[in-house]
């Protein structure tokens, strides 16, 4: 896959279209920006800005949605903090600033006769929803709660749609891979975004049935644009910027080959 880094990134004001709230603490955000949605692409994400003067750094949300004919992007984030709770109370007709888009995507110029599944993870579940809606392939769609749902039965309009909650209320009980254990689950190519411990079996998972992987890396990030080295994860190359066996998250990724890096 050809990285792009952060080229076509821009900093401004967008106008909120809507805001819902899905679950617990999860909301939904679409925001108006076409020339942002216009160059946007499953897997990357935008950095948002508060109001407050002193908290200085953005809050990196990755994408859910894009409508490119209405120049609207949709971000479904997780309320984590004193940040993400103000844009929470964010109104249709209220501005935020945007810097984005950000990051490198998933490839989705893949053969398209190649059975992927798609696994979210918690917070990891928004950027499979774009990612189904772009990849022309066979998917099967696997997600992982802690109890309440969300996205699922949009998610379900792309593909079949396998759910596993960690208190068995819903679906499987337990994770993802037990969804491909329980039902005999077959693909050739792993798309994946969540916490660590799922993507790092996921990985074992891919390299013990010679799959193909690509895993999307969640991260605290600082600068979002790869300068301040804050978001970096080990990786089997010697990055060009640091001139040690790092990747910048938020610049090199936040999707990677799972070969690349060491999780």
């Amino acid at each position: 896959m050809e990285k792009n880094g952060n080229a076509g990134k821009q900093k401004r004001e967008a106008r909120v279209v809507s805001q819902e709230c899905l679950a617990g603490g999860i909301y939904s955000m679409w925001i108006e920006a076409m020339d942002m949605a216009a160059a946007a692409r499953a897997g990357q994400f935008f950095s948002l800005y508060t109001k407050d003067a002193s908290r200085l750094l953005p809050r990196p949300i990755s994408i859910c949605e894009i409508d490119k004919g209405q120049g609207r992007l949709r971000l479904v984030y997780r309320v984590a903090g004193a940040g993400t709770e103000e844009f929470s109370r964010y109104r249709t007709g209220d501005y935020i600033t945007v810097l984005g888009p950000l990051g490198n995507g998933f490839p989705t110029e893949e053969n398209p006769k190649k059975r992927a599944f798609l696994v979210g993870g918690g917070i990891g579940i928004p950027p499979m929803l774009q990612l189904a809606k772009e990849l022309a392939c066979e998917k099967q769609i696997l997600l992982g709660y802690r109890d309440e749902l969300f996205l699922n039965r949009e998610l379900a309009a792309y593909g079949s749609v396998w759910v596993a909650t960690e208190n068995g209320s819903t679906g499987t009980k337990g994770n993802v891979l037990d969804i491909i254990r329980e039902h005999g689950l077959t693909a050739d190519v792993i798309y994946a975004c969540g916490p660590v411990p799922m993507l790092r079996a996921l990985k074992e998972y891919a390299i013990r049935h010679s799959m193909e992987c690509w895993i999307s890396l969640e991260e605290r990030m600082a600068c979002g644009v790869g300068a301040c080295l804050a978001c970096v994860c080990q990786s089997k190359e010697i990055d060009s910027h640091s001139h040690v066996h790092n990747k910048r998250i938020c610049k090199d990724g936040p999707v990677f080959a799972a070969w690349e890096v060491e999780l």
